[in-house]
């Protein structure tokens, strides 16, 4: 998935709260917005190379996004509102091989008192499966977790997943780990105790945990291949 706007390399100075981060763009000092509202400290730290998104919104409060990172020679992806794109994208492509006989795809759709990402369904529409995706960026020395912040939202939607799967419905999360040099996921327990005890019941229970890395340009981000869960 490629990005239909104009991306500039900047400097991180520093993050001045959750939306909003100030970087050095053509040695000029500007605020830009941050699409993700994790804490990302390991990744935003005061001079990394980043790269912005050009919005050309005459209504915005802030010219550019800040997409992408470095972290050594890692380039990771941070905009929270890409996991969905490029999912659906692997989803329309049959690159997701355990989802490959869902041929009908609807995006945004409710389930008891959740709405998850997806709802997938075979030609017949006999079989329906609940999908919901998290972008995943914390990383260490090749293990990424999620969250990075604790997610009460995120566990609610994991107890609905395994009442999909209660009634019938297939279900699962997809953990799209938005960098490439990556061997395992985890839910990361230290963080969020409780979203990592759902996420082990919801694999008792029959709940599908999928992690797929990606291949991540300054420009765009698409998914790679699967990659082992550790719960």
């Amino acid at each position: 998935m490629k990005y239909d706007k104009n991306i500039y390399e900047g400097i991180f100075i520093n993050r001045l709260n959750r939306f909003n981060a100030l970087v050095k763009l053509n040695n000029e000092e500007i605020v830009v917005h941050v699409p993700n509202t994790g804490r990302c400290r390991e990744i935003l730290r005061e001079g990394v190379k980043v790269f912005l998104r050009e919005e050309l919104n005459p209504a915005r409060k802030t010219k550019y996004d800040l997409i992408a990172a470095m972290k050594g020679d890692m380039l990771i992806n941070i905009d929270s509102q890409i996991p969905n794109k490029v999912v659906n994208e692997a989803l329309m492509t049959g690159k997701i091989s355990p989802l490959k006989k869902y041929c009908k795809i609807n995006k945004e759709k409710t389930f008891g008192k959740s709405r998850f990402d997806f709802k997938l369904s075979t030609e017949d529409e006999k079989e329906i499966y609940y999908l919901e995706v998290k972008g995943v960026t914390l990383e260490e020395n090749g293990h990424c977790r999620f969250p990075d912040a604790p997610t009460e939202r995120g566990r609610k939607h994991i107890l609905e997943l395994i009442e999909a799967k209660n009634q019938g419905y297939g279900a699962g999360v997809l953990f799209l780990i938005q960098l490439e040099d990556v061997k395992v996921f985890s839910p990361n327990d230290i963080t969020d105790k409780k979203f990592a005890e759902a996420l082990k019941l919801a694999k008792e229970n029959f709940v599908d945990i999928l992690a797929y890395n990606c291949k991540v340009y300054k420009d765009g981000i698409e998914i790679k291949e699967p990659i082992s869960v550790i719960l």
